[in-house]
């Protein structure tokens, strides 16, 4: 079966995040922890949360992904932006606690004109001050296209992060495919070389989460525009290619595009009579 959702408003809390998902027949999704612009979070209701698990134990709808707000930079070159990303992701690993088992997505920031090297550095260091051995949430790391300063455009950046992550074992990847195109992996022709190198380099294992977008933009355009799944430059073959993947059919998929509920009900509709079971 398929796992296949899309980016949902949370500002009406768990519960109604559960029956948007119900709404448009999606059996996970994306959420933002807080504002995408940053700034603080809601206050939990715990009722909420109970009510949200006991529909998404019903309708099978997990693992849920949550995802920092933009404003995270844990390697800019200002200590008070790296200060709040600390806080915020410290924050945000305690509230995903009220949903046990599930991951959290950041971008892993741009270094800007410090270096890959001191980036790298910055967001390992944060990651080795804020992961806890009793967390039940996996740290997911984004592919990111590659534009200005951004660290994650290529493979390498990763794993290098994750190899100087001492609680590695809290982490994985979470692979975005405008991201990846656009920043220069040609996975619409190339498909089974990109995971070769992915696993070479990082490791299929670490591969927890998709994120499926198609993209604005030719390969390697390093500029990150998402578009609606049959819209963009990658073919709409390519994207099914992915989900019928042996190496990736199993991972859940989160729709990133430029939609509504009713643009994303058809997008997931597409994608379920594309899959093969």
């Amino acid at each position: 079966m398929l796992r296949i959702g899309c980016h949902l408003s949370s500002s009406k809390g768990y519960e109604a995040m559960a029956k948007d998902a119900m709404k448009i027949k999606a059996n996970t999704f994306q959420f933002f922890t807080r504002n995408p612009r940053g700034g603080n979070a809601k206050a939990i209701d715990p009722q909420d949360v109970a009510r949200f698990q006991a529909t998404a134990n019903t309708q099978d709808i997990t693992p849920i992904l949550a995802h920092a707000p933009y404003t995270l930079n844990a390697c800019s070159a200002d200590e008070n932006i790296r200060d709040f990303a600390k806080r915020t992701m410290t924050d945000d690993l305690a509230r995903m606690e009220y949903t046990p088992g599930n991951m959290y997505n950041f971008h892993p920031g741009s270094h800007v004109k410090q270096g890959v090297e001191v980036g790298i550095t910055y967001i390992a260091q944060m990651l080795n001050e804020i992961l806890t051995p009793d967390q039940s949430t996996t740290v997911l790391l984004e592919t990111m296209a590659g534009k200005g300063s951004e660290v994650g455009g290529r493979f390498e950046e990763l794993r290098e992060i994750l190899d100087r992550v001492e609680l590695n074992q809290k982490m994985g990847v979470c692979l975005d495919t405008c991201h990846v195109w656009d920043g220069g992996y040609d996975i619409a022709n190339h498909l089974d070389e990109v995971l070769d190198e992915f696993d070479r380099t990082i490791g299929l294992s670490r591969l927890k989460a998709i994120h499926l977008n198609n993209t604005q933009n030719p390969l390697g355009a390093h500029k990150d525009r998402h578009a609606t799944l049959t819209t963009g430059h990658i073919p709409l073959e390519a994207l099914i290619r992915i989900i019928n993947h042996p190496a990736l059919r199993k991972l859940p998929y989160y729709l990133e595009t430029p939609n509504d509920l009713d643009g994303y009900a058809a997008e997931i509709a597409l994608m379920r009579d594309s899959y093969i079971e």
